[in-house]
């Protein structure tokens, strides 16, 4: 039986996955069982932030490995006290928790923002905005969280509080952002809805009118953190740091682990069996975030921005390419003619790993990808955007 056949019978089938088994890889290239080479420009959707088998990575989760593989978070682990240590140290934020997923850091972000209402509130305050076309997750709550109606099906019924407000539309925020919000919810950059960068007078909007009214921002950084736009946090590129920013994805570079950070003003606020997580900060993760965050320095995220741009100029070469939106490398760009889930099918029987948004093609590359991989992939997809 083949790999393919074993997923088909074994597996829900919950994705609709490309006909490829990729098995191995190493950098910016990955290998199918049969051995053919692809060009990734998807890296695992945005995780694989430092390419396949980057040597330091697979070093520094070798050791650990060798180490201890688990201890449960009733006691304490070195790992888990450097990653926390680095990243409050890099980003200006108080505290941090450590889950398994983007979704379990939007829950924990959810929780943080309605207890620190509750606590200096009390009841009745606890409605959180988030922006229509949003994307925060997978569970029956982050669902809730999120402002598209294709996903508010099936489950019902749905976690109460949570008001959607359209993207950019300042009225509408203001009208509202009323006494019984705790927190407005949002990602600097639209990534499951299109790759759609926030415009800078609304992000602006968001953090006055919260200020005014003590109500907490929270940034959801799970696809647009650890470098992803040439900035650390996604939220740099505005000016802006928000009470509670989440990350995962990239952060330890295609282990899995969710963070969620927390400023000063809310940073104690979940205490003891208020919240949990089995895996969360699991010392093998927070040994491969180690090696992602030592890597993802300054230097590092200019070269990032250069490469952005890169790929950028050259997808806006082709002709069938109406826009490029996004920033750093993290792209979207629109088609004129074709269908972008056509595209990526046809890019994958080429040796081209692709992501679909919406109607966009998408594009996550490993932030380690070379130059000269961009012009290889990018030589693929104008010759089937061409054709």
């Amino acid at each position: 039986m083949t790999t393919k056949e074993k997923f088909e019978k074994y597996i829900m089938g919950t994705y609709t996955r490309q006909d490829v088994c990729l098995d191995r890889g190493i950098k910016e290239k990955v290998y199918d069982e049969a051995g053919k080479q692809y060009i990734d420009f998807g890296s695992g959707i945005g995780t694989n932030s430092l390419g396949i088998c980057d040597d330091r990575w697979v070093s520094y989760v070798c050791n650990q490995a060798h180490k201890i593989q688990h201890t449960s978070n009733l006691y304490y682990n070195a790992p888990q006290a450097d990653v926390a240590e680095n990243l409050c140290e890099r980003t200006g934020y108080s505290k941090v928790f450590f889950g398994n997923s983007g979704a379990e850091a939007n829950e924990c972000a959810i929780k943080l923002a309605r207890k620190y209402s509750f606590d200096k509130y009390g009841k009745g305050r606890h409605n959180i905005i988030t922006l229509v076309n949003s994307f925060h997750g997978r569970t029956l709550t982050t669902l809730s969280a999120t402002g598209q109606d294709v996903f508010h099906n099936y489950f019902f019924p749905f976690t109460e509080g949570f008001i959607y407000v359209e993207a950019n539309n300042i009225d509408d925020l203001k009208a509202k952002l009323d006494d019984t919000v705790c927190a407005v919810m949002f990602e600097y950059i639209q990534g499951e809805g299109g790759v759609l960068p926030l415009e800078r007078e609304f992000v602006d909007a968001i953090y006055s009118l919260c200020e005014e009214k003590d109500v907490l921002t929270i940034a959801d950084e799970v696809q647009t953190g650890v470098g992803r736009t040439g900035k650390f946090l996604a939220g740099e590129n505005f000016g802006k740091k928000a009470n509670i920013t989440t990350l995962a994805k990239g952060i330890a570079g295609g282990l899995p682990m969710g963070v969620c950070l927390a400023d000063e003003k809310c940073c104690d606020v979940l205490s003891a069996s208020t919240h949990g997580s089995t895996f969360g900060g699991n010392p093998v993760s927070s040994a491969g975030a180690m090696a992602v965050l030592e890597k993802v320095n300054n230097d590092f995220m200019e070269e990032v921005i250069r490469k952005g741009v890169y790929l950028k100029g050259k997808l806006l070469e082709i002709e069938e390419i109406e826009r490029v939106d996004g920033m750093g490398l993290m792209l979207g760009a629109k088609l004129k003619t074709k269908k972008a889930g056509d595209v990526v099918k046809k890019a994958v029987e080429n040796g081209v790993i692709v992501l679909t948004a919406k109607e966009k093609l998408r594009f996550l590359p490993p932030l380690t990808i070379s130059f000269s991989e961009i012009d290889k992939g990018i030589e693929i997809l104008k010759g089937l955007l061409t054709e």
